[in-house]
């Protein structure tokens, strides 16, 4: 199972999950083409730079020349704190109808930890007066518009658009107004629009089989946006975060954007420490922002081995008192009751009497289930119960062509194994129908699956 694994221990924010993403793709050179052909006048370079002495991509995204950047604001400071062009901060973030809403750039590709005052030390402090005449204010419905004219694949956009709704309504639930009341910053949309773009479009590519996702951390203190000053995080990222497991921590800023939080909350499948997997590559997404950790995200991809263990329960019970026909429906009756396995073994139980062990694996949630049945399919007066944990191959299935018809092939995969066997019922009924031996049929499903 192709797993993605994204390790956000210094937040999450759109350009910096772009950044750890393009590091895993074999075409780099062609997701940048498209990128940077998508918008008008925003422009996708992937730079190198490093952080705490870690190598890693940071992807700058400029809009006409610029990239925007936020205004982490320290304890204390008062809302008279704000720069005029404070409204104009706005990369990768929503931004309210009514001009306050919290539409700053994180990324911490340009995070500021204000432990005193203008100690920004950032590298693109270029202010905003230049760009008010770009400035205007875009719908939901404006946003689908450009994305639904976006050249790239219906997938792509369908994702991006479920990730502008998610920022839409925690922003509308934040702020105790209706979506439709929402608005976006022409320049933080169209920037924004190309960091949501890219993960959508990088993710399309990958194609992963599951994606997890750390605890994120949000990072502490307070952030300067259009209303004022606001805590981190931020109303609408706190949002976006329900039900995700997040924490704070010594880091002042905010590590996790809106459109962070809600990539994740988007393409995260489940959210925890990093399942046990084979790891193939390793992608850096970095911000340039320096701080006491590496300020980075990173995505690891490989094989899963974690579906390969799972928990079982093994039911046992001895039977001495059933004939074989009717052990044998009993078999049936609990695989077609959702068994994992059914098996039965001779044995002799006390005074020499000829038995059998019955044992049946389940699921642990089947556990009740599969007990109440086997207590009423069988004669026995109890069963014992063993918890235990089985390691295994993933399962798949698919079809090929033989002379003698379609036969399905059963597969199985991880460890670094790959094994195939045709399906038993498919090659029995092919040799009847075909009036040949079963081994014949069975030889030819296999030549078919080596050679597609």
């Amino acid at each position: 199972m192709k797993t993605l694994y994204l390790e956000c221990n210094m937040g999450a924010a759109g350009d910096m999950l772009m950044g750890a993403l393009y590091e895993l793709l074999e075409d780099k050179a062609g997701f940048l083409n498209t990128m940077n052909r998508l918008l008008p006048g925003v422009a996708v370079e992937a730079q190198a730079a490093s952080t705490c002495g870690i190598r890693g991509t940071h992807m700058a995204v400029t809009v006409y020349g610029e990239e925007e950047h936020s205004h982490d604001v320290a304890l204390g400071h008062s809302g008279d704190a704000i720069h005029e062009h404070v409204h104009e901060t706005a990369h990768d973030e929503a931004h309210h109808g009514h001009d306050h809403e919290h539409e700053h750039h994180h990324g911490h590709d340009h995070e500021h930890d204000h432990d005193h005052e203008h100690d920004h030390h950032h590298d693109h402090d270029h202010g905003h007066e230049h760009s008010h005449h770009h400035h205007h204010h875009s719908a939901p419905a404006d946003i689908n518009a450009i994305l639904d004219g976006l050249d790239v694949p219906e997938e792509v956009r369908d994702s991006a658009k479920a990730v502008y709704a998610r920022i839409a309504g925690a922003e509308a639930k934040a702020h105790g107004v209706p979506v439709s009341e929402i608005h976006f910053h022409e320049v933080g949309a169209l920037d924004a629009i190309a960091d949501v773009t890219g993960v959508c479009l990088a993710l399309f590519l990958l194609k992963p089989d599951r994606v997890v996702v750390s605890p994120v951390h949000v990072g502490s203190g307070q952030v300067r946006c259009a209303h004022g000053i606001m805590p981190v995080p931020a109303p609408a990222t706190a949002n976006l975060l329900a039900g995700i497991p997040s924490y704070s921590g010594d880091i002042r800023g905010e590590l996790c954007t809106p459109t962070g939080a809600a990539l994740l909350a988007h393409f995260g499948q489940s959210f925890g420490p990093q399942p046990m997997m084979t790891v193939q590559k390793v992608g850096n997404g970095l911000g340039t922002k320096e701080f006491p950790a590496a300020n980075c995200v990173r995505a690891f991809w490989g094989e899963e081995a974690a579906q390969a263990r799972e928990v079982v329960s093994e039911l046992c019970c001895h039977i001495d008192d059933m004939t074989a026909e009717a052990l044998g429906f009993a078999m049936e009756r609990l695989q077609e009751a959702g068994a994992l396995d059914v098996s039965a073994a001779p044995i002799l139980m006390k005074k020499g009497r000829p038995a059998t062990a019955l044992t049946v694996l389940c699921r642990a949630e089947d556990e009740v289930r599969l007990a109440e049945a086997v207590l009423r399919e069988t004669s026995t007066l109890g069963v014992r119960v063993h918890p235990c944990a089985r390691y295994t191959l993933t399962p798949s299935l698919r079809q090929v062509e033989t002379a003698y018809g379609p036969v399905a092939i059963k597969c199985g995969d991880g460890w670094g194994i790959h094994r195939e066997k045709p399906e038993y019922q498919d090659v029995a009924d092919a040799a009847r129908k075909a009036g040949v031996p079963f081994r014949q049929v069975w030889e030819a499903a296999l030549a078919a699956a080596r050679e597609g």
